[in-house]
């Protein structure tokens, strides 16, 4: 049976949001070191890799162009753990031609026209792009859905192209033999070896990012690839701007996890944006040159999945919900959810956090024997007990590391077992407290839940005569902040206005 991704979990080492509970998210995951691997789990290394969008008009002449080009026999090699990594491929007809458009305009300018590329649209709401040898280059919906034309876009892919032509690649190669290394060593001391193989794949991420040199190099050869196909070449320092305002609005703590993030490979210090601008005023002044391609832009995002996926299931304030399992569940109002690949975490105040996850029952008949497998490190046998939680059998029991306390509840509905950890400082009352209300609100949906669960996307409206920054913002959904995010994900300065005609995106189901 085919799984959704929320049971292809037991990565190690995410890190919540805030300082604080980093440490104990930290616990959660030591926890979880004695698991064994995770039966029916998705491999990051058994995907073969499907071409999707390319420049040319003929995905065939791409092969027979790269089939003895050994640049190229790398990224191949590396494709599918970059795919998995990022949550899969995103298929949109309409967004892959945009893509498509946008590189093939690039393509004839850049520095090695000869050179042929593949273009992967990611299924991540991350804010990423990257490239590898041979011509592979990387971009996420996420990406897609903050940028606001064609240009920026543009920006970020002419500089990506620009490390391919430049063969930068090649030069980080030589780094690999010290980080393949250090990922058998991690795979070595990971029981699991999922976790394992999740870590070789944040390696192989980890050489995704180039020296400041190399940085400044494409920066240089991007912004001229920009104004040379026809872009605003003042593109790349406003999008620069726009990444950094997102990464402020989804960042609760400056140490959150970032590392599949564009800001985190690539450095956006303030001298690289007022470089970006000085390499554009030589091709004329702002607002004067070049085309931004807003329309066209628009209307090829317009309907573009954005946030979570169903696959990953979906947060709805305090509230998570996955239509696939069937569940759902509520954290205290304090605290923040943050959906990852691997797994649900939740933080709040007190140095509190919440780890939720799930894996196959297997052939486990008793959960109280689940919970003593040795899965848990520091699990106090003698706490271990039965429990029904809404109706469904469970098991829960106490741990204890280090500084911190833990309860831990196991769920089972059918052929899946669903697992919380809280962790909190030694001591602390918050654990009866915050472990209450996550089983007490744990439950199966219903028919009419599941059905009316829709995921939000972004789409293009045109405001009206009465329209105000209030009334536009009024319109999203999935998020508490609407203003702050509609100003955001619409690159608005402060003091903007809204004028009739004007379009905007908006996010909502």
């Amino acid at each position: 049976m085919t799984k959704p991704r929320l049971l292809t979990m037991m990565r190690e080492g995410a890190t919540p949001r805030r300082a604080g509970t980093a440490r104990a998210a930290r616990h959660l995951a030591l926890l979880l070191a004695g698991a064994t691997a995770l039966s029916g789990c998705q491999s990051i290394l058994d995907q073969a890799y499907q071409p999707n969008v390319a420049p040319s008009e003929n995905p065939q002449i791409v092969d027979e162009v790269q089939k003895n080009d050994p640049r190229a026999q790398m990224g191949a090699r590396e494709h599918p753990r970059i795919v998995a990594s990022y949550g899969g491929e995103y298929h949109d007809a309409k967004t892959e031609k945009l893509v498509a458009r946008i590189a093939g305009a690039l393509t004839a300018v850049s520095e090695n026209p000869s050179q042929s590329y593949r273009i992967t649209i990611l299924n991540s709401p991350a804010i990423n792009a990257f490239a590898l040898p041979g011509g592979y280059l990387y971009v996420t919906r996420g990406l897609l859905a903050l940028a606001n034309d064609a240009s920026e876009v543009a920006a970020v892919l002419s500089h990506e192209m620009a490390h391919v032509t430049a063969n930068h690649g090649i030069e980080r190669q030589k780094r690999e033999e010290a980080e393949v290394i250090a990922s058998r060593v991690v795979a070595e001391v990971l029981s699991s070896d999922l976790a394992g193989k999740q870590a070789l794949a944040r390696g192989k991420l980890r050489l995704a990012a180039f020296s400041r040199q190399q940085e400044l190099q494409a920066d240089v050869i991007g912004v001229r690839m920009l104004g040379e196909a026809g872009y605003d070449p003042y593109a790349a320092p406003r999008f620069l701007d726009s990444m950094a305002a997102y990464a402020r609005f989804s960042s609760v703590d400056p140490d959150s996890d970032q590392s599949l993030d564009f800001l985190s490979s690539h450095p956006n210090a303030p001298q690289r944006v007022d470089l970006a601008r000085r390499h554009a005023r030589a091709q004329g002044m702002e607002g004067t040159v070049g085309d931004r391609g807003r329309d066209y832009y628009l209307a090829g995002i317009d309907g573009l999945l954005f946030g979570d996926s169903p696959e990953e299931g979906f947060v709805r304030g305090q509230t998570f919900l996955h239509g696939s399992l069937g569940i759902r569940f509520e954290v205290p109002k304090d605290f923040q959810i943050d959906n990852k690949v691997d797994a649900v975490l939740a933080t709040g105040p007190g140095e509190t956090a919440i780890r939720f996850d799930g894996v196959d029952a297997g052939d486990t008949t008793s959960l109280t024997n689940y919970l003593t497998s040795g899965w848990v490190a520091g699990l106090k046998p003698e706490t271990v007990r039965m429990a029904s939680v809404n109706g469904l059998p469970a098991a829960t029991a106490r741990a204890s590391a280090e500084r911190w306390d833990f309860d831990v509840t196991v769920i089972r509905i059918d052929d899946q077992i669903f697992r919380f950890l809280t962790a909190v400082p030694k001591g602390s009352p918050a654990l009866e407290t915050v472990s209450t209300v996550l089983k007490s609100s744990f439950r199966k949906m219903t028919p009419q839940e599941i059905a009316s669960l829709k995921p939000l996307r972004v789409r293009v409206v045109t405001a009206g005569s009465q329209d105000t920054l209030a009334t536009m913002a009024a319109r999203m959904m999935g998020t508490n902040r609407k203003l702050d995010l509609f100003r955001v994900i619409n690159a608005l300065p402060a003091g903007a206005a809204v004028s009739p005609g004007q379009r905007f995106k908006i996010v909502s189901e």
